[in-house]
């Protein structure tokens, strides 16, 4: 009797005439359309494609469209550069800021000017990815991943939080680097925690996380300004007689974060702080 597509054998069958079967079709598309009565026709021409399409021809003219095609949309499909360091640890390091060249080396950017620096002296490029500028350092086996966000400052938290979750960072490991009225020019303070004081980005890392357990960099940058106008101060550029200590101090703030990254907080701030 003809048998077609579904149809069931009844009873029991023989294993060997199974494996005789499967001997004899060979796992072949067109020897099973053959054996359902199909056209001969139909079994061949699925063989041919099928072993033509594993051919070295087909296989070669694959790898070229995927490798010719990639460049164009590399920039869609890739989240975060491959990590370097050799899978050492991974720190965050966050330096706060506002983008755009109207906001460039003010008061409130200089952690945008300490990571610039850090980038530099290490040949390292950012790159504008997603809520952050990202680039890379390694230090001592360690891998320190810096980002400046793009989010503006009152948004710090948002884009701290997206790439602390991105490269599975622990917040022991996060470093924020911030401007601080509350200290004189010439000042770098460590700290483990704290409050914000007052300050916008640090308000919407704390309200973000839920904590403010995160360690943080305190540069600063004095309060020299009149009554009620802390928002014009520390949106303005640094005095002509302040830019001299500048490089120094941001020289050092490179050199707080590397030891943060090998020796921890403590050891960091009794190195550091004074």
């Amino acid at each position: 009797r003809r048998r077609g597509f579904g149809a069931r054998d009844k009873g029991t069958r023989d294993p060997s005439q199974n494996r005789e079967r499967d001997d004899r079709d060979g796992n072949d598309p067109g020897a099973r359309f053959c054996q359902n009565d199909q056209p001969a026709w139909v079994g061949l021409l699925l063989s041919g494609l099928g072993r033509g399409f594993l051919s070295p021809f087909f296989i070669n003219l694959r790898t070229k469209i995927i490798m010719g095609i990639k460049p164009y949309f590399s920039k869609y499909l890739r989240k975060v550069p491959p990590s370097g360091g050799g899978g050492g640890m991974k720190y965050l390091i966050v330096g706060l800021g506002n983008i755009g060249p109207e906001y460039a080396d003010t008061r409130h950017n200089i952690g945008f000017m300490v990571l610039d620096e850090y980038a530099k002296q290490e040949n390292a490029k950012f790159h504008n990815m997603r809520l952050a500028y990202y680039t890379e350092v390694s230090h001592k086996g360690r891998t320190l991943h810096l980002i400046k966000p793009t989010t503006y400052m009152n948004l710090s938290g948002k884009a701290l939080n997206h790439w602390m979750k991105e490269l599975k960072v622990p917040v022991q490991n996060v470093l924020v680097i911030v401007d601080d009225l509350a200290l004189p020019l010439g000042t770098l303070r460590l700290k483990p925690k704290g409050s914000a004081a007052g300050h916008n980005g640090l308000k919407n890392i704390e309200a973000v996380l839920g904590n403010n357990e995160y360690a943080r960099l305190r540069f600063g940058i004095s309060d020299n300004y009149p009554k009620g106008r802390q928002v014009d101060y520390v949106l303005s550029g640094f005095d002509d007689d302040e830019k001299p200590e500048l490089p120094a101090l941001i020289d050092q703030s490179i050199e707080m974060v590397k030891s943060f990254a090998t020796i921890g907080t403590e050891l960091t701030m009794t190195k550091f702080n004074k």
